[in-house]
């Protein structure tokens, strides 16, 4: 592979973009996303607010050549419609989070991109295949709908 090919390939894979649709209305997904007890039942523990500009951290356990902590920046909120912040661990490049949610008749479309991978190159593309893995399995199409039907259940 040349290297404007391998440039090209790397550029395809800088974000991870997934698209998936909630029976639930748009307020129970965004408070999924914005509250910070919410966002650790799916997520990570944190210390979350939803204010422009606030400096968070998602923190778990250290694992083997990794801290187990992210350090972020709100960068846009936009209730109930856009959250985006930054995520950044580990000597890799900061990247970006951002959900936008659209109300469907159905309940929510959250769709999630995750960019920025490929400026820290092989080793940043490899830690955005692992996170696409677990964003595209177990968070959101799994932790994340158990906590949306726990907030449903929860309802008056």
């Amino acid at each position: 592979m040349t290297h404007d090919a391998a440039r090209a390939a790397d550029a395809v894979r800088d974000a991870i973009e997934l698209e998936i649709e909630y029976p639930h209305p748009p307020a129970r997904v965004w408070r999924a996303l914005t509250d910070s007890a919410a966002l650790a039942g799916w997520l990570m523990p944190n210390d979350f607010e939803p204010r422009l500009g606030h400096e968070f951290s998602f923190r778990v356990a250290e694992a083997e050549g990794w801290s187990g902590v992210i350090d972020c920046r709100v960068v846009a909120l936009e209730e109930p419609r856009r959250l985006a912040y930054t995520w950044q661990s580990s000597g890799l490049p900061e990247t970006l989070v951002r959900f936008e949610l659209e109300p469907t008749a159905a309940g929510t479309r959250l769709r999630l991109v995750h960019s920025g991978f490929a400026a820290g190159g092989p080793p940043a593309l490899s830690v955005r295949d692992i996170l696409a893995s677990g964003w595209n399995s177990k968070l959101l199409r799994e932790a994340l709908p158990a906590l949306l039907n726990a907030l449903r259940d929860e309802a008056p």
